[in-house]
Protein backbone atom coordinates (compact mmCIF):
# COMPACT_ATOMS: atom_id res chain seq x y z
CA UNK A 1 0.00 0.00 0.00
CA UNK A 2 2.72 2.46 0.99
CA UNK A 3 4.70 1.76 -2.20
CA UNK A 4 1.66 2.52 -4.34
CA UNK A 5 1.13 5.77 -2.48
CA UNK A 6 4.79 6.76 -2.95
CA UNK A 7 4.77 5.75 -6.62
CA UNK A 8 1.92 8.11 -7.52
CA UNK A 9 2.76 10.94 -5.13
CA UNK A 10 3.32 14.17 -7.13
CA UNK A 11 6.73 14.79 -5.54
CA UNK A 12 8.65 17.96 -6.31
CA UNK A 13 11.84 19.64 -5.05
CA UNK A 14 11.50 22.12 -2.19
CA UNK A 15 12.40 24.99 -4.54
CA UNK A 16 9.27 24.17 -6.54
CA UNK A 17 7.19 24.44 -3.37
CA UNK A 18 8.68 27.87 -2.69
CA UNK A 19 7.89 28.96 -6.25
CA UNK A 20 4.31 27.66 -6.04
CA UNK A 21 3.70 29.33 -2.67
CA UNK A 22 5.18 32.62 -3.90
CA UNK A 23 3.14 32.53 -7.10
CA UNK A 24 -0.07 31.73 -5.21
CA UNK A 25 0.41 34.55 -2.69
CA UNK A 26 1.44 36.95 -5.46
CA UNK A 27 -1.42 35.94 -7.77
CA UNK A 28 -4.12 36.22 -5.12
CA UNK A 29 -2.64 39.53 -3.98
CA UNK A 30 -2.75 40.92 -7.50
CA UNK A 31 -6.32 39.64 -7.98
CA UNK A 32 -7.62 41.27 -4.76
CA UNK A 33 -5.72 44.51 -5.37
CA UNK A 34 -7.06 44.62 -8.93
CA UNK A 35 -10.63 44.22 -7.70
CA UNK A 36 -10.13 47.07 -5.22
CA UNK A 37 -8.59 49.22 -7.96
CA UNK A 38 -11.57 48.71 -10.29
CA UNK A 39 -14.04 49.49 -7.53
CA UNK A 40 -12.18 52.71 -6.69
CA UNK A 41 -11.74 53.63 -10.36
CA UNK A 42 -15.51 53.59 -10.80
CA UNK A 43 -16.10 55.58 -7.60
CA UNK A 44 -17.35 59.10 -8.31
CA UNK A 45 -16.03 60.62 -5.07
CA UNK A 46 -12.46 60.92 -3.86
CA UNK A 47 -10.93 57.40 -4.15
CA UNK A 48 -7.98 58.34 -1.93
CA UNK A 49 -10.41 58.46 1.00
CA UNK A 50 -10.54 54.65 0.71
CA UNK A 51 -7.15 53.93 -0.87
CA UNK A 52 -5.01 55.49 1.87
CA UNK A 53 -6.55 53.39 4.69
CA UNK A 54 -6.20 50.34 2.42
CA UNK A 55 -2.48 51.02 1.92
CA UNK A 56 -2.01 51.60 5.65
CA UNK A 57 -3.87 48.37 6.46
CA UNK A 58 -1.69 46.51 3.96
CA UNK A 59 1.52 47.58 5.67
CA UNK A 60 0.20 46.58 9.10
CA UNK A 61 -1.19 43.23 7.91
CA UNK A 62 2.01 42.50 5.99
CA UNK A 63 4.36 43.32 8.85
CA UNK A 64 2.45 41.97 11.84
CA UNK A 65 0.50 39.13 10.24
CA UNK A 66 1.57 37.64 6.96
CA UNK A 67 5.35 37.80 7.42
CA UNK A 68 5.03 35.56 10.48
CA UNK A 69 2.93 33.11 8.48
CA UNK A 70 5.44 33.14 5.61
CA UNK A 71 8.39 32.57 7.95
CA UNK A 72 6.57 29.69 9.64
CA UNK A 73 5.75 28.20 6.25
CA UNK A 74 9.34 28.60 5.02
CA UNK A 75 10.59 26.76 8.09
CA UNK A 76 8.04 23.99 7.60
CA UNK A 77 9.02 23.56 3.93
CA UNK A 78 12.72 23.45 4.84
CA UNK A 79 12.06 20.60 7.32
CA UNK A 80 10.09 18.43 4.87
CA UNK A 81 11.87 15.13 4.20
CA UNK A 82 13.00 14.08 0.73
CA UNK A 83 10.89 15.23 -2.19
CA UNK A 84 7.61 16.48 -0.68
CA UNK A 85 4.19 16.37 -2.28
CA UNK A 86 3.37 19.32 -4.54
CA UNK A 87 0.35 20.17 -2.36
CA UNK A 88 2.51 20.65 0.74
CA UNK A 89 3.42 24.22 -0.26
CA UNK A 90 1.00 25.14 2.54
CA UNK A 91 -0.05 23.19 5.63
CA UNK A 92 -3.36 21.35 5.83
CA UNK A 93 -4.62 23.91 8.36
CA UNK A 94 -3.96 26.64 5.83
CA UNK A 95 -6.21 24.90 3.32
CA UNK A 96 -9.05 25.20 5.85
CA UNK A 97 -8.28 28.88 6.44
CA UNK A 98 -8.26 29.49 2.67
CA UNK A 99 -11.71 27.90 2.34
CA UNK A 100 -13.02 30.19 5.09
CA UNK A 101 -11.38 33.29 3.57
CA UNK A 102 -12.68 32.56 0.07
CA UNK A 103 -16.17 32.00 1.45
CA UNK A 104 -15.97 35.25 3.42
CA UNK A 105 -14.70 37.13 0.36
CA UNK A 106 -17.53 35.86 -1.83
CA UNK A 107 -20.04 36.70 0.89
CA UNK A 108 -18.67 40.23 1.27
CA UNK A 109 -18.60 40.81 -2.49
CA UNK A 110 -22.25 39.85 -2.78
CA UNK A 111 -23.31 41.77 0.32
CA UNK A 112 -24.98 45.20 0.23
CA UNK A 113 -21.80 46.82 1.56
CA UNK A 114 -20.72 49.52 -0.94
CA UNK A 115 -17.70 48.49 -3.01
CA UNK A 116 -15.55 51.50 -2.03
CA UNK A 117 -15.75 50.37 1.61
CA UNK A 118 -14.87 46.81 0.61
CA UNK A 119 -11.93 48.15 -1.38
CA UNK A 120 -10.20 49.05 1.90
CA UNK A 121 -10.31 45.40 3.00
CA UNK A 122 -9.43 44.00 -0.43
CA UNK A 123 -6.58 46.47 -0.94
CA UNK A 124 -5.25 45.80 2.56
CA UNK A 125 -5.24 42.03 2.21
CA UNK A 126 -4.29 41.97 -1.48
CA UNK A 127 -1.33 44.31 -1.21
CA UNK A 128 -0.09 42.60 1.95
CA UNK A 129 -0.26 39.19 0.23
CA UNK A 130 1.71 40.58 -2.70
CA UNK A 131 4.34 42.14 -0.43
CA UNK A 132 4.65 38.94 1.60
CA UNK A 133 5.11 36.84 -1.53
CA UNK A 134 8.42 38.63 -2.08
CA UNK A 135 9.88 36.73 0.87
CA UNK A 136 9.11 33.41 -0.85
CA UNK A 137 10.84 34.58 -4.04
CA UNK A 138 13.79 35.99 -2.12
CA UNK A 139 14.17 32.70 -0.25
CA UNK A 140 13.89 30.79 -3.53
CA UNK A 141 16.69 32.82 -5.11
CA UNK A 142 19.05 32.82 -2.13
CA UNK A 143 18.82 29.13 -1.11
Amino acid sequence: MFRIKEKYKPAVPRKTLLAIAGLMWCGVGIMLTSMAYHWLKDYTGNPWFFAVPGFAAALVIHHFGFLKIVDKNLGRIARLPGKPCVFSFISWKSYLIIIIMVTLGITLRHSPIPKPYLSVIYLGIGLSLFLSSIRYFRNLLTN
